[in-house]
């Protein structure tokens, strides 16, 4: 679960650290951070996680993931991305001896729209992305409402926002087949799309001009179809990291 751990927590950091970012700077830098897995019986650890941004006129790179500016400017930002999603599932990471006779679920590359609208009360960030490898077949959305609040070098960023999943990509990542079934004893399984609203903040302090300081968490409560898996132990999931950046 390392792999899928670190870079859970590189999405998380991407999508709220580099909000923040100057145009045509590059940041990079170096954390630690924890998940919560909604699977049977997987370990909650520390981890290190590596950060690397970049903010340009027409294109970003944010951890996992960059795209392309279709409209850019102060008010509005729209554009055309691409990112890995590390979502897996491998039988061999679970205590539990009926997930470890499932299949396998892989991680796959997403790609859709995202955009982003400012106001000076905060701002609406939104986005729209489909498996592109046909490993779900599935598509994901995201939208959020933010508010930056800066103090001198500190910055605070809380959201609220409500994920989509559809049904092939909760099928996929939580669903049970029949033949899985047989195998491990567990009840054949097929999830329907669900909602999942979260909760996040993102908390930062610069210093010595070009260093910075973060942390950040988001608490995401799980829709219905994904709570009743028989994968699943938990009716939440959880990210927290924080660490050091360099920006130039």
């Amino acid at each position: 679960m390392t792999k899928l751990k670190l870079l859970a927590l590189g999405v998380l950091i991407a999508t709220s650290v580099s909000t923040a970012s100057a145009a045509n700077q590059w940041s990079v830098g170096a954390g630690v951070g924890v998940i919560n897995s909604p699977y049977k019986q997987y370990d909650r650890d520390l981890y290190p996680v590596p950060v690397v941004t970049y903010e340009g006129d027409k294109f970003w790179f944010r951890g996992l993931g960059g795209g392309y500016y279709l409209w850019n400017d102060q008010t509005d930002k729209l554009s055309v991305m691409a990112y890995y999603s590390p979502l897996h599932f491998k039988p061999g990471d679970s205590d539990s001896h009926a997930l470890r006779q499932l299949d396998k679920r892989r991680s796959t590359a997403m790609a859709g729209l995202s955009y982003v609208h400012n106001t000076q009360y905060g701002f609406l960030r939104t986005a729209l992305a489909a498996d592109v490898l046909d490993n779900s077949n599935g598509f994901v959305g995201d939208v959020a409402w933010l508010y930056r609040y800066t103090n001198g070098g500190l910055t605070l960023t809380p959201g609220i926002g409500v994920e989509y999943s559809s049904e092939n990509q909760n099928d996929y990542y939580y669903g049970v087949s029949g033949d899985e079934s047989r195998r491990s004893g567990l009840k054949r399984y097929d999830a329907d799309d669900s909602w999942n609203p979260y909760l996040e903040l993102t908390a930062s302090y610069k210093f010595a001009s070009d260093w910075n300081v973060y942390a950040a968490t988001r608490y995401t409560r799980l829709g219905d179809e994904i709570k009743d898996s028989p994968m699943v132990d938990k009716s939440w999931t959880g990210l927290f990291s924080t660490g050091v950046t360099y920006s130039f």
